[in-house]
């Protein structure tokens, strides 16, 4: 493999980073793709550090679902959860779907309650609360729906359930998951998870409103023998396009049609509570797989981090407008004070950890109080400021629970379900980018000496974020709305897909003032060109924000991602500014 070079002699960025460009195999890979395909070379930059081969690349920029739609009952007891499922709306049993309290967990059990109202069934809706009960089915929860109900059906959980789901007495239970699955499956009727052990792996990438969706193409299929029309599947796909980029699922294979279908029936906002969300939101362009990340999904997260639990999965599934609007406004109110309590808590975390150290393969800090509903969050912060795995947990009572997040190419849910079985931790488990743990407090140490251990084995010391990847670099004229809507074909761009990150080199600052606390908005140009905005989110958490402030007409490297801002009905360029460098 070619060495990456640095990229115009960047060795330390504003934000300390050295760049790097794309090596001598992928130069000559876009250039070839260029001259085959005659597609525009930013577009062939993106498809050949994907692998893309000339003759895959109209295909992989126009994604169909039909093509990429795996067969579902190559999941293991996937014909036998449908048939189940199908007999208990037949025989109009009574149905509980039990779902985690984060945007995957919502979307599955909206996708369920949507399907079976269509057919003219109800089910009962059951999300546990995230600080009285935690993640997953409990005894107590399972007993209870059991008394009352033929089958329960857990989403987004249930795979590691071994005990809460033995107190379902009385009633069948279904798993439809994608969380990392132990040595031995619960005892129930059907386990549905790409990550079973005894799967091959080939669709371990898909969220568990995929696996849901999926589930819900083989009753299609069953009701299709049986001459039966079942509700149109397809109107549901933003359902899982918003789960699968909210549970940061790799957008590979299946996934990117997912997210791309998805990204269409939500615009034709038929669905009346992403609408009142969006509206919410103040969202005035066709949605993007950044707004399902960033301006959709931690709203609906908040009503299970700081609010009542089913708030979000309500949302997904109402048909009443009014209670749609009431919803949103809920969640946004919420999402607020989730912002208000995750600052207090990163600053404490993100104190701690650098007192601790950021350079081992793992970045951690625990607080007495800390509010369990954002200290997933929280890791995804100090994950980004440190390029590191990182784990935040709360003390309460001498217990500890936690939730970290990972670095690509390094497996977090494995290590942590790894101490769990050993006993270090009193329960551990999740999939390779999230995990949640819960510790003694006694043993916390121990557990996070172990835990980075286990890290290191897989290299993730040697991470950082010591390198920026960049793509290439544009001329301020080339910059056009044309330019970045062919390169967003070769998307959508997300975890496990990053979007081309561009440099515009040797930039004058003509402006930069601060948007509310902590973004930026620069106006930049060669000169010669039309100005261009660039908008800085987060810059003054970073020795970016101050210094580009401060710019005094200077000129600088601005490395970034390209945007389209809409405002007022007309379109224009911006650059998602990442980084700079001083010339």
């Amino acid at each position: 493999m070619d060495t990456p070079t640095t990229f115009l002699g960047v060795e330390a960025s504003l934000t300390g980073r050295r760049w790097i460009g794309p090596d001598v195999g992928a130069v000559r890979a876009s250039e070839a793709l260029h001259q085959q395909t005659q597609l525009p070379m930013a577009v062939c930059q993106v498809l050949a550090r994907r692998g893309v081969e000339a003759m895959e690349a109209e295909t992989f920029l126009a994604p169909s679902l039909r093509d990429l739609l795996p067969d579902p009952r190559s999941l293991r007891d996937m014909e036998k959860a449908a048939a189940r499922f199908l007999a208990a709306v037949k025989n109009r049993q009574r149905i509980a779907v039990f779902a985690d309290y984060d945007v995957d967990g919502g979307s599955s059990a909206a996708l369920l309650l949507v399907w079976l109202r269509q057919m003219g069934r109800e089910a009962t809706l059951y999300v546990p609360d995230r600080i009285d009960e935690g993640y997953g089915p409990n005894d107590e929860a399972m007993a209870e729906l059991a008394a009352k109900h033929d089958l329960i059906i857990c989403v987004d959980c249930g795979t590691l359930s071994h005990g809460p789901i033995a107190a379902a007495k009385g009633a069948d239970v279904i798993v439809l998951d994608h969380h990392l699955g132990g040595e031995t499956l619960p005892d129930c009727h059907a386990v549905v998870n790409p990550n079973r052990q005894d799967e091959d792996g080939a669709l371990a990438h898909l969220c568990a409103a995929a696996v849901v969706f999926l589930m819900l193409v083989e009753a299609g299929r069953q009701l299709r023998e049986v001459e039966v029309k079942g509700p149109d599947l397809m109107a549901m796909l933003d359902l899982v396009a918003l789960a699968t980029v909210a549970d940061v699922a790799p957008l590979i294979g299946v996934n990117r049609a997912f997210v791309r279908q998805g990204l269409k029936v939500m615009a034709r906002r038929e669905r009346v509570g992403l609408s009142a969300l969006s509206d919410v939101a103040r969202m005035d362009t066709a949605p993007a797989a950044y707004h399902l990340g960033f301006m959709l999904g931690p709203r609906i997260n908040a009503g299970g981090r700081v609010g009542k639990a089913d708030l979000g999965a309500r949302l997904l599934a109402t048909e009443d407008p009014d209670e749609a609007a009431a919803l949103s406004e809920k969640l946004d109110l919420l999402n607020t004070e989730r912002r208000e309590v995750e600052n207090a808590v990163r600053a404490q975390a993100l104190a701690q950890a650098e007192e601790r150290g950021t350079d081992g393969a793992l970045v951690w800090a625990a607080g007495k109080g800390w509010h369990p509903g954002v200290v997933g969050i929280v890791a995804a912060r100090l994950k980004e400021a440190t390029g590191r795995p990182a784990v935040v947990i709360g003390l309460d009572e001498g217990i500890g629970k936690g939730s970290g997040r990972s670095i690509t190419g390094i497996d977090l849910g494995a290590c942590i379900q790894k101490l769990a079985t050993r006993g270090v931790l009193l329960k551990g488990g999740g999939h390779k980018m999230a995990a949640g743990l819960t510790v003694e407090e006694d043993k916390l140490e121990e557990a996070m000496a172990q835990l980075t251990a286990l890290l290191e084995k897989q290299g993730a010391h040697l991470r950082g974020p010591a390198d920026l990847r960049l793509d290439g670099m544009l001329m301020q004229g080339a910059a056009s709305v044309e330019l970045t809507q062919t390169v967003e074909s070769a998307g959508p761009f997300g975890a496990g897909a990053s979007a081309p990150r561009y440099v515009f080199a040797d930039m004058r600052i003509f402006s930069a003032r601060r948007v509310g606390e902590t973004h930026l908005k620069v106006s930049f140009g060669d000169g010669h060109s039309s100005r261009l905005d660039a908008i800085c989110f987060g810059a003054f958490d970073s020795p970016l924000g101050p210094a580009l402030e401060a710019h005094g007409g200077a000129h600088f490297h601005l490395a970034g991602r390209l945007d389209i801002n809409t405002w007022q009905g007309r379109q224009s360029v911006q650059l998602r500014l990442e980084d700079a460098a001083r010339v």
